[in-house]
């Protein structure tokens, strides 16, 4: 879907640049002294060949030397005032860049915060990156060194056409006969590169997703040993990429052949016909030289303008990219009322919250997902009181982590309503919600830093004491004691340095920090050892009790204590009620608990 909307953008008729004026706003006094000493860097470019002129036909042809004092003087003030129009404007357009990314960036990376867990699913991570940056930075450089560029080159072309109509109109012609042709010329050329650049973007993305395939995917590549076909289907997107490259640079060589030509006989053209009005005495040798600088400085402006046409279609894509993720809104969002009284993400009034105790309840809850067209939760009802340890069994797919990600407000439920403390989750703010909910998941992620700064994501606030004992009752100590610095030590990006076992350690202890109401832990033990998983299943039972939570559990084992066990299949309890209860009725949980009962001592006899 988003990529049709930039489809449909890259066809309008406008730029959409409007949509840039509230980042523009608060740089508009840079941005107009800029624009004037823009202006007035042009206005001293057409000057100089003046002066040019007047050494010419005073100093050399008259030989009369009684005014250079006064010219150097004048000269030099102008080349002054031109060294500081041009230092103080570049440093301005380098401010406007910098200074409006950096905008772009902070609010667009803001709001993705805003947004609910379909927009991530919708989007790959590759997708928004280059919407946070590659778009943000073209749009910045365009209203900075593109915009500052534009007003030098138009106002010295129309200073130039105007000061050369008005020496002599006859030759002025000569000059401005070839900038049609030359605009023309630049189109044709320029339309193509356009369309050959667009591919090599486009071929240079499928590099990366190569490399990073390559990368991530190495240790199943050489299992599969099929190291070869990915170096033949590697060196098959490189010789494209060669080939368009390739393609484009003779376009951009042909093309700065043809302005160097056009420059040579706008030369040639103003030395001919200058000349012959030189020689009959209608025009001075100074004024020919002038001739000669703008006809030679008039073909970078055009062929600049023609170039900045196209690169203003291309931003156009950038802006409706850029402007379609900050004006999306999220699938769940607090309604006016709840931000008014308990605040947002951002700025929470945590003075309003209210205690949150646990009694969750299904009220009549469908759910599909928004890219979807299924259901995969249909009129489903269930109370948890307060307290209450649920586990959750079932196949893949059943509707398992849709049910905690409801009960989390991670997605809104397609009708019916959830209650928290009897009260519609809606009408209570998702900060408040989150605050008070401790989530582990199979796979967890770290962010990089050290050890302590993760764990201190769960509580900022919390004492050394207090974190030491939340990684003791969860036996993470043994992981960080291994560690060379200790608590200090980096865990890279995402936690890449540890295992995922290790990984799942430090988060229990960080969600342990939080102090939740509500527990989720999603396969939460699936990647730790059985005799760490035991030692985490007596800390966390100690630790649930008075608290609700919800367990997602691979190994039914370990789930034999719940007060609850639901069987979850096509979105709908099959079952319910303890584990003895389930063993006894003989029904699919029995046949889920044996099947896997049979399989672990299976393994178990093939170890022996």
């Amino acid at each position: 879907m988003e990529h049709k909307r930039e489809q449909e953008a890259a066809s309008l008729p406008y730029f959409g640049i409007h949509k840039l004026a509230p980042y523009l706003r608060p740089y508009r006094f840079t941005m107009t002294a800029m624009i004037i000493l823009g202006l007035l860097g042009g206005f001293v470019d057409i000057v100089l060949p003046l002066f040019q002129e007047y050494a010419i036909d005073h100093f050399i042809v008259q030989q009369d030397l009684d005014s250079m004092g006064a010219f150097i003087a004048a000269y030099a003030a102008v080349l002054m005032f031109q060294v500081a129009a041009n230092g103080i404007s570049a440093y301005q357009a380098c401010e406007i860049e910098m200074y409006v990314g950096r905008d772009m960036k902070r609010i667009s990376f803001n709001h993705l915060q805003t947004l609910a867990f379909s927009y991530f699913n919708r989007n790959s991570v590759g997708y928004i990156h280059a919407r946070v940056m590659s778009d943000t930075n073209r749009i910045a450089a365009l209203v900075s060194w593109s915009l500052m560029n534009g007003i030098w080159y138009i106002s010295y072309i129309i200073g130039a056409v105007f000061v050369m109509l008005s020496v002599n109109a006859e030759l002025a012609f000569w000059v401005l006969m070839l900038v049609p042709l030359l605009t023309v010329a630049a189109a044709f050329f320029q339309k193509r590169l356009v369309r050959i650049n667009r591919k090599i973007r486009e071929i240079n993305s499928q590099i990366t997703s190569n490399f990073n395939e390559g990368i991530t995917g190495a240790k199943t590549t050489k299992t599969l040993v099929i190291e070869e076909r990915m170096e033949t289907h590697f060196n098959h997107t490189a010789r494209e990429m060669e080939t368009a490259a390739v393609r484009g640079t003779h376009y951009r060589a042909l093309f700065a052949s043809m302005i160097s030509f056009a420059s040579s006989t706008a030369l040639a053209l103003v030395l001919w016909q200058g000349g012959m009005l030189t020689m009959k005495g209608a025009l001075e040798i100074g004024t020919l030289s002038v001739f000669m600088t703008y006809a030679l400085g008039m073909m970078e402006p055009v062929q600049w303008i023609v170039r900045s046409i196209s690169d203003l279609i291309t931003v156009q894509v950038n802006v409706e990219r850029f402007s379609n993720l900050v004006e999306t809104e999220s699938d769940v969002r607090d309604t006016e009322e709840v931000v008014e009284r308990y605040g947002d993400s951002f700025t929470p009034k945590k003075e309003n919250w209210e205690p949150l105790y646990g009694d969750i309840t299904f009220e009549d809850v469908s759910f599909r997902y928004p890219d979807g067209e299924e259901y995969v939760l249909e009129h489903f009802n269930l109370h948890v009181p307060q307290g209450t340890n649920i586990a959750i069994v079932g196949e893949t797919g059943a509707g398992k982590s849709t049910l905690v990600n409801l009960v989390c407000r991670f997605f809104e439920p397609t009708s019916g309503r959830i209650l928290i403390d009897g009260v519609d989750a809606r009408k209570r703010s998702q900060l408040w919600l989150h605050s008070n909910i401790g989530y582990v998941l199979q796979t967890p992620h770290l962010f990089s830093g050290s050890v302590l700064d993760n764990l201190r994501y769960g509580n900022p606030e919390a004492t050394m004491d207090q974190i030491k004992a939340a990684v003791k009752s969860v036996s993470a100590d043994e992981v960080i004691a291994r560690m060379d610095k200790g608590y200090e030590s980096d865990v890279g990006e995402g936690g890449d340095l540890l295992s995922t076992g290790e990984k799942q350690l430090l988060s229990f202890a960080r969600a342990i920090l939080a102090d939740p109401r509500i527990f989720v832990l999603d396969e939460a033990t699936s990647s730790i050892d059985t005799v760490t998983e035991k030692k985490i299943q007596d800390a966390i039972e100690h630790l649930m009790k008075g608290r609700t939570s919800f367990v997602i559990a691979h190994r039914l084992s370990t789930i034999r204590q719940a007060d609850l066990i639901l069987v979850i299949q096509d979105g709908k309890i099959v079952e319910s009620g303890t584990h003895k209860e389930l063993i006894a009725k003989r029904g699919e949980y029995y046949h889920l608990y044996t099947k896997q009962y049979q399989e672990e001592a299976f393994e178990k006899a093939f170890e022996k």
